[in-house]
């Protein structure tokens, strides 16, 4: 087995465990010391002991090379497969298996810990057609925000994933790993209302998911107002994680922000907006009430993984539980729709 995709597999099952940052980035950074290497150099610096010296490998990282050196499935990976095998969340495997893309993802661009290649090439693994890219607006400082001139760069690192111009990423080709890489922004909605990015960058993306990420203790009637706000914005197409809830992680635990569900709900629906079911096992937001409450709305819905490793990708298999718990309709979640009526509904 080829080693740098050995170790690199791994990485992606401990990040679908939510293993800690330290132990992933063990595996990811062995992976980038290695992936140079001819085969045979490989080869002799493991059967001389050079590479156990190397600055980067470690002793099981030494073992995984090893091991795949000598044409055989390392055996830490294999044990990770085995547990892999199990699903994450109980029911909504068949919602699961209609869903084609995720519309929340981050990069090391942004506050994620991996290249856009290596998104792209899980999500390719998990059977995905279309990512789109939502690193943080630029007021998120300690998620290392995009300035706009930062926005402007990574849309020409995009525009030369597989695409052929147009607006945004969506007008082109599928990349190399063969998805769809849509060109997008997670953006704050800023505590008057309006989006933290220029408009005309924010024209040029194929889709804009706006959350809000501060203040979040606000009163219902200050917090509803700014939602409502954000959401009327013509570039909003889908609200993040819309109470900023946390029920357990390394952050801590947050109780939801306190704001009119009816009226924003309403105004989604109004607006064409669609709420998001986000994945994160963290967030599991909106609650199920409030998924209830914008059903009854008559609201869209976009099943998001908001992942910031390659491995957090699957965990699009809790927000399909979830919605599938809650009765939503394939129909009206987006993220089953083929990305050409994707993007056309985007950009009304």
């Amino acid at each position: 087995m080829d080693a740098t995709a050995a170790l690199n597999e791994i990485a992606f099952w401990l990040e679908r465990d939510r293993a800690t940052t330290f132990k992933v980035q063990a595996f990811r950074k062995a992976a980038a010391v290695i992936a140079d290497l001819p085969a045979e150099e490989l080869a002799a610096r493991v059967a001389d002991g050079r590479l156990k010296r190397t600055k980067g490998i470690g002793d099981r990282t030494f073992e995984v090379i090893s091991q795949a050196v000598d044409g055989g499935v390392p055996d830490y990976l294999a044990a990770l497969r085995e547990r892999g095998a199990a699903p994450l969340a109980e029911g909504g495997g068949e919602l699961l298996a209609q869903l084609r893309g995720d519309l929340h993802t981050h990069s090391d661009w942004s506050d994620g810990g991996s290249p856009i290649e290596a998104m792209l090439e899980a999500a390719a693994l998990l059977g995905r057609e279309y990512l789109a890219l939502t690193d943080h607006s630029p007021t998120l400082r300690i998620a290392n925000g995009l300035s706009a001139e930062r926005l402007t760069k990574q849309l020409d690192v995009i525009a030369g994933l597989g695409t052929d111009g147009g607006k945004g990423a969506g007008n082109g080709e599928a990349g190399a790993a063969g998805v769809r890489l849509l060109a997008g922004i997670e953006v704050d909605i800023l505590e008057d209302g309006t989006l933290d990015q220029a408009p005309e960058l924010l024209d040029r993306l194929d889709l804009v998911v706006a959350s809000v990420h501060s203040k979040l203790r606000s009163d219902s009637r200050t917090m509803t107002r700014r939602m409502l706000a954000g959401i009327a914005d013509p570039h909003t197409r889908v609200l993040g994680h819309c109470t900023g809830r946390l029920l357990n992680g390394s952050r801590g635990t947050r109780p939801p922000s306190d704001f009119d569900a009816k009226r924003v709900f309403a105004a989604c629906a109004e607006h064409d907006v669609a709420v998001e079911i986000n994945a994160r096992p963290e967030r599991q937001d909106p609650p199920d009430e409030l998924i209830q409450q914008a059903l009854d709305a008559g609201c869209l819905f976009s099943i998001d993984s908001d992942a910031h490793a390659p491995g957090q990708l699957d965990f699009l298999q809790y927000g399909a539980e979830r919605a599938a718990r809650n009765g939503v309709p394939a129909e009206r979640i987006i993220t089953t729709w083929p990305v050409d009526r994707l993007l056309d509904w985007a950009r009304r």
